[in-house]
Protein backbone atom coordinates (compact mmCIF):
# COMPACT_ATOMS: atom_id res chain seq x y z
CA UNK A 1 0.00 0.00 0.00
CA UNK A 2 1.47 3.09 -0.85
CA UNK A 3 1.07 5.70 2.02
CA UNK A 4 0.65 9.33 1.70
CA UNK A 5 2.28 11.41 4.33
CA UNK A 6 1.90 14.98 4.62
CA UNK A 7 4.87 18.00 4.40
CA UNK A 8 3.57 20.57 6.86
CA UNK A 9 6.25 23.22 6.19
CA UNK A 10 4.26 25.69 4.33
CA UNK A 11 1.66 25.53 7.33
CA UNK A 12 4.68 26.98 9.11
CA UNK A 13 5.06 29.52 6.52
CA UNK A 14 2.12 31.04 6.94
CA UNK A 15 2.43 31.05 10.88
CA UNK A 16 5.73 32.89 10.45
CA UNK A 17 5.06 35.14 8.22
CA UNK A 18 2.80 37.25 11.25
CA UNK A 19 4.47 35.76 14.63
CA UNK A 20 2.36 34.04 17.08
CA UNK A 21 0.89 30.40 16.24
CA UNK A 22 -2.05 30.80 14.06
CA UNK A 23 -2.18 28.72 12.33
CA UNK A 24 -1.12 26.07 14.75
CA UNK A 25 1.31 23.77 13.16
CA UNK A 26 0.70 21.24 16.12
CA UNK A 27 -2.97 21.37 15.22
CA UNK A 28 -2.98 21.33 11.70
CA UNK A 29 -0.90 18.05 11.93
CA UNK A 30 -3.48 16.30 14.60
CA UNK A 31 -6.24 17.50 12.00
CA UNK A 32 -4.59 16.33 8.37
CA UNK A 33 -4.05 12.39 10.48
CA UNK A 34 -7.46 12.60 11.33
CA UNK A 35 -8.34 13.14 8.16
CA UNK A 36 -6.88 10.37 6.56
CA UNK A 37 -2.97 11.22 6.02
CA UNK A 38 -0.85 8.03 6.49
CA UNK A 39 2.35 10.52 7.97
CA UNK A 40 3.60 13.59 9.01
CA UNK A 41 6.73 14.94 7.52
CA UNK A 42 8.57 18.16 8.37
CA UNK A 43 11.94 19.43 6.65
CA UNK A 44 13.62 21.62 9.64
CA UNK A 45 16.25 24.20 7.76
CA UNK A 46 19.20 25.22 9.77
CA UNK A 47 17.17 29.27 9.28
CA UNK A 48 14.31 28.12 10.35
CA UNK A 49 12.19 29.65 8.01
CA UNK A 50 9.40 26.89 8.32
CA UNK A 51 9.16 24.23 10.39
CA UNK A 52 11.07 25.40 13.30
CA UNK A 53 13.18 22.53 15.54
CA UNK A 54 10.76 23.28 18.44
CA UNK A 55 7.93 22.57 15.76
CA UNK A 56 9.72 18.77 15.91
CA UNK A 57 9.92 18.35 19.09
CA UNK A 58 6.89 19.53 20.19
CA UNK A 59 5.11 17.31 17.54
CA UNK A 60 6.95 13.92 18.34
CA UNK A 61 5.23 13.35 21.16
CA UNK A 62 1.49 13.67 19.56
CA UNK A 63 1.84 12.27 16.14
CA UNK A 64 -0.06 8.50 15.90
CA UNK A 65 1.06 8.47 12.40
CA UNK A 66 4.81 8.15 11.23
CA UNK A 67 6.99 10.64 11.22
CA UNK A 68 9.64 11.38 8.90
CA UNK A 69 12.24 14.44 9.12
CA UNK A 70 13.87 15.04 6.11
CA UNK A 71 16.95 17.51 5.88
CA UNK A 72 20.86 17.83 4.88
CA UNK A 73 22.79 15.71 7.77
CA UNK A 74 24.45 18.39 9.36
CA UNK A 75 25.31 18.09 13.02
CA UNK A 76 22.77 19.98 14.60
CA UNK A 77 20.05 18.54 12.44
CA UNK A 78 21.60 14.74 13.39
CA UNK A 79 21.49 15.67 16.79
CA UNK A 80 17.61 16.87 16.40
CA UNK A 81 16.70 13.70 14.98
CA UNK A 82 18.36 11.37 17.65
CA UNK A 83 16.63 13.48 20.50
CA UNK A 84 13.32 13.24 18.47
CA UNK A 85 13.57 9.75 16.90
CA UNK A 86 10.94 9.74 14.15
CA UNK A 87 10.02 6.39 12.55
CA UNK A 88 11.79 7.99 9.02
CA UNK A 89 15.22 10.17 8.53
CA UNK A 90 15.32 11.07 4.88
CA UNK A 91 18.66 12.82 4.06
CA UNK A 92 18.83 15.93 1.44
CA UNK A 93 21.67 17.58 0.14
CA UNK A 94 20.00 20.50 0.65
CA UNK A 95 22.62 24.01 1.18
CA UNK A 96 21.58 26.70 3.34
CA UNK A 97 20.83 28.80 0.48
CA UNK A 98 18.60 26.56 -1.68
CA UNK A 99 14.77 27.76 -1.71
CA UNK A 100 13.82 24.15 -2.10
CA UNK A 101 15.55 20.71 -2.33
CA UNK A 102 16.83 20.57 -6.07
CA UNK A 103 19.09 17.47 -6.39
CA UNK A 104 19.41 14.57 -5.18
CA UNK A 105 22.93 12.65 -3.58
CA UNK A 106 25.43 11.38 -5.29
CA UNK A 107 25.87 7.95 -3.27
CA UNK A 108 28.74 6.79 -4.89
CA UNK A 109 30.94 10.01 -4.05
CA UNK A 110 29.30 10.44 -0.96
CA UNK A 111 29.33 6.96 0.58
CA UNK A 112 31.43 7.01 3.19
CA UNK A 113 29.92 10.08 4.95
CA UNK A 114 26.44 8.90 4.23
CA UNK A 115 26.77 5.79 5.40
CA UNK A 116 29.01 7.05 8.99
CA UNK A 117 25.30 9.22 9.02
CA UNK A 118 22.82 6.27 8.36
CA UNK A 119 24.81 4.40 11.00
CA UNK A 120 24.03 6.84 13.92
CA UNK A 121 20.26 6.86 13.06
CA UNK A 122 20.08 2.53 12.89
CA UNK A 123 21.45 2.91 16.12
CA UNK A 124 18.40 4.61 17.23
CA UNK A 125 15.60 2.13 15.41
CA UNK A 126 15.40 5.12 12.96
CA UNK A 127 14.75 3.98 9.38
CA UNK A 128 17.03 5.79 6.49
CA UNK A 129 15.51 7.09 3.45
CA UNK A 130 18.32 8.48 1.15
CA UNK A 131 17.15 11.15 -1.58
CA UNK A 132 17.63 10.47 -5.06
CA UNK A 133 17.41 11.24 -8.94
CA UNK A 134 16.08 8.60 -10.64
CA UNK A 135 19.21 7.27 -11.74
CA UNK A 136 19.33 3.38 -11.40
CA UNK A 137 23.24 3.57 -10.99
CA UNK A 138 22.59 5.95 -7.60
CA UNK A 139 19.71 4.15 -6.07
CA UNK A 140 22.04 0.80 -6.33
CA UNK A 141 24.87 3.43 -4.75
CA UNK A 142 22.45 3.68 -1.85
CA UNK A 143 22.60 0.32 -0.54
CA UNK A 144 26.31 0.74 0.31
CA UNK A 145 25.45 4.09 1.93
CA UNK A 146 23.34 2.00 4.69
CA UNK A 147 19.74 3.09 3.36
CA UNK A 148 16.52 1.12 3.94
CA UNK A 149 14.80 3.23 1.32
CA UNK A 150 15.53 6.02 -1.40
CA UNK A 151 13.07 8.39 -2.00
CA UNK A 152 13.03 9.36 -5.83
CA UNK A 153 12.94 12.96 -6.65
CA UNK A 154 10.08 13.59 -8.86
CA UNK A 155 10.49 17.71 -9.66
CA UNK A 156 11.56 16.27 -13.59
CA UNK A 157 8.67 14.18 -13.85
CA UNK A 158 6.32 16.78 -12.52
CA UNK A 159 7.82 19.33 -15.26
CA UNK A 160 7.86 16.74 -18.27
CA UNK A 161 4.50 15.00 -17.40
CA UNK A 162 1.86 17.70 -19.18
CA UNK A 163 3.63 17.32 -22.32
CA UNK A 164 4.69 13.55 -22.81
CA UNK A 165 4.19 11.50 -19.54
CA UNK A 166 4.96 8.18 -20.93
CA UNK A 167 8.96 9.55 -21.61
CA UNK A 168 8.44 11.47 -18.29
CA UNK A 169 7.83 8.21 -16.18
CA UNK A 170 10.31 5.90 -17.87
CA UNK A 171 13.44 6.74 -15.93
CA UNK A 172 11.35 6.81 -12.83
CA UNK A 173 10.46 3.17 -13.63
CA UNK A 174 13.81 1.86 -14.16
CA UNK A 175 14.85 3.75 -11.02
CA UNK A 176 12.27 1.92 -8.59
CA UNK A 177 13.21 -1.21 -10.65
CA UNK A 178 16.65 -0.76 -9.65
CA UNK A 179 15.17 -0.41 -6.36
CA UNK A 180 13.18 -3.01 -5.91
CA UNK A 181 15.85 -5.67 -7.36
CA UNK A 182 18.30 -4.54 -4.38
CA UNK A 183 15.75 -4.87 -1.88
CA UNK A 184 15.25 -1.24 -1.01
CA UNK A 185 11.89 0.54 0.09
CA UNK A 186 10.99 2.86 -2.30
CA UNK A 187 9.43 7.09 -1.66
CA UNK A 188 9.08 9.69 -3.67
CA UNK A 189 8.48 13.27 -3.76
CA UNK A 190 8.98 16.62 -4.83
CA UNK A 191 5.92 18.40 -7.06
CA UNK A 192 3.79 15.91 -7.32
CA UNK A 193 -0.21 16.75 -7.13
CA UNK A 194 -3.47 15.93 -8.08
CA UNK A 195 -2.76 16.15 -12.50
CA UNK A 196 0.29 13.55 -11.93
CA UNK A 197 0.08 11.58 -8.95
CA UNK A 198 -2.34 8.60 -10.20
CA UNK A 199 -0.28 8.09 -13.18
CA UNK A 200 2.84 7.57 -10.67
CA UNK A 201 1.39 5.57 -8.30
CA UNK A 202 -0.20 3.26 -11.21
CA UNK A 203 2.91 2.84 -13.35
CA UNK A 204 5.09 2.34 -10.01
CA UNK A 205 2.89 0.12 -8.02
CA UNK A 206 5.26 -0.87 -5.28
CA UNK A 207 5.90 2.62 -4.29
CA UNK A 208 5.91 2.81 -0.32
CA UNK A 209 5.47 6.15 0.33
CA UNK A 210 4.96 10.27 -1.03
CA UNK A 211 5.62 12.77 0.75
CA UNK A 212 3.74 15.92 -0.63
CA UNK A 213 3.61 19.07 1.20
CA UNK A 214 3.32 22.59 -1.71
CA UNK A 215 0.71 21.31 -3.83
CA UNK A 216 -1.09 19.81 -1.14
CA UNK A 217 -1.68 22.67 1.23
CA UNK A 218 -2.03 24.65 -2.31
CA UNK A 219 -5.25 22.60 -3.06
CA UNK A 220 -6.76 22.86 0.44
CA UNK A 221 -6.85 26.72 0.09
CA UNK A 222 -9.40 26.32 -2.21
CA UNK A 223 -10.70 22.45 -1.10
CA UNK A 224 -10.06 22.40 2.64
CA UNK A 225 -7.77 20.50 4.21
CA UNK A 226 -10.22 17.04 4.79
CA UNK A 227 -11.30 16.80 1.08
CA UNK A 228 -7.56 17.80 -0.09
CA UNK A 229 -6.48 14.84 1.80
CA UNK A 230 -8.84 12.63 0.85
CA UNK A 231 -8.10 13.37 -3.27
CA UNK A 232 -4.50 12.44 -2.59
CA UNK A 233 -5.69 9.45 -1.07
CA UNK A 234 -7.60 8.62 -3.83
CA UNK A 235 -4.90 8.90 -6.86
CA UNK A 236 -2.94 6.23 -4.92
CA UNK A 237 -2.60 2.79 -5.46
CA UNK A 238 -4.12 0.75 -2.19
Amino acid sequence: MTKLSVNINKIAVVRNSRGGNRPDVLQAALDIERFGADGITVHPRPDERHIRYADVRELKPHLKTEFNIEGNPIPSFIELVLEARPAQVTLVPDGPDVLTSNAGWDTLRNREFLKLVADRFHEAGIRVSIFVDPDPEQVRGAVACGADRVELYTEAYARNYPTDREAAIAPYVKAAEAARDCGLGLNAGHDLDLENLAFFSERIPWLDEVSIGHALISDALYLGLEETVRRYQKCLVK
